[in-house]
């Protein structure tokens, strides 16, 4: 296993750590000057054995989320608690939450040791934000082909503190056909298994045009074993994409009224539906214009993530 690498980017406000298949961009605008680069170190000592915990509980992390299996590292055990609530009703595994999870836990070990007025963690699109009273974050939602579909306003009284995006066509397998679906939680773990669930259900099971085969045919040791995951999706009708979406709708609702979720969007060819109450931070926007916008953008990373949405 490579080691892991920790770079600043060119305008030296934002860190890049690598380690296998984990790969974030991380920013932190501190309350006292200098205190960036004490974030910065403390991230990057924290991250050093992020992946090799995870990979010491690996079989139990793709196994389906179980209340009687304990786990020992802090981002599994964030993995299983965002999990569990979808186990009893969905079959889901703690990996649909691994790239949410190690977002906030490199998250919490900043803000607990440097005081900050924000800062964010991207995990390749699932990015876990802290905002101190008066702060706010603004995201760009990009789907898969470059193109900007809408901006998310995310204020310190909000209680949202994680977004997540998954879609078929990206760097993960999916069920379902969603070009992408971006959701808002409590934090990143949340968001991504979340957001996992409700792009599966975009989905039109028996169409002639959908293409699917054994995700473990595709990847070897995907926790999807030998379900079928969408590989092509050709044309469909103006009432395909309704009934796809309100599937997807239907499933992000039902998270909504548990409390799971604070909103969603759901695009699918040209289509948006938007659930909770993303409505008033959520317009449709031209390309991006500034540069504090954060990118959900599912190929921007060229490392694949290590779970299959």
């Amino acid at each position: 296993m490579h080691q892991p690498t920790a770079s600043l980017l060119h305008d030296g406000k934002n860190l890049h750590l690598q380690h296998g298949p984990i790969d974030l961009i991380i920013s932190a605008d501190p309350v006292h000057k200098g205190d960036r680069r004490a974030a910065f170190a403390v991230a990057t000592q924290h991250f050093d054995s992020i992946l090799t915990n995870l990979v010491e509980e690996l079989p139990m992390l793709r196994s389906q989320a179980d209340l009687e299996i304990n786990f020992d590292g802090f981002v599994a055990t964030r993995m299983a608690n965002a999990v569990m609530p979808h186990a009893e009703e969905n079959f889901i595994t703690p990996m649909a939450a691994v790239a949410g999870a190690v977002a906030d836990e490199i998250l919490a070990v900043m803000v607990k040791n440097v005081e900050l007025r924000r800062a964010s963690v991207n995990n390749g699109g699932d990015i876990a934000v802290y905002l101190a009273p008066k702060q706010s974050y603004k995201i760009g939602v990009v789907s898969l082909n470059g193109q900007q579909n809408a901006d998310i306003q995310i204020e310190h009284e909000m209680p949202s503190r994680g977004i997540a995006t998954s879609g078929q066509g990206g760097r993960s397998l999916s069920f379902g056909i969603a070009e992408s679906v971006t959701v808002l939680a409590r934090n990143a773990a949340m968001a991504d298994a979340a957001a996992t669930l409700i792009a599966n259900a975009v989905n039109l099971p028996n169409h002639c045009n959908i293409k699917r085969q054994a995700a473990n045919e595709i990847q070897p040791d995907s926790d999807l074993g030998s379900r079928l995951v969408v590989i092509h999706c050709g044309s469909l009708s103006g009432q395909d994409i309704d009934d796809a979406l309100n599937k997807g709708e239907i499933a992000a609702q039902d998270m909504l009224k548990k409390g799971l979720i604070d909103g969603a969007a759901l695009f699918l060819r040209g289509e948006m539906r938007i659930i909770g109450d993303l409505s008033p931070q959520l317009d449709a926007v031209s390309p991006l214009q500034t540069s504090q916008q954060f990118n959900i953008l599912n190929s921007i990373i060229p490392t694949r993530k290590i779970n299959h949405a």
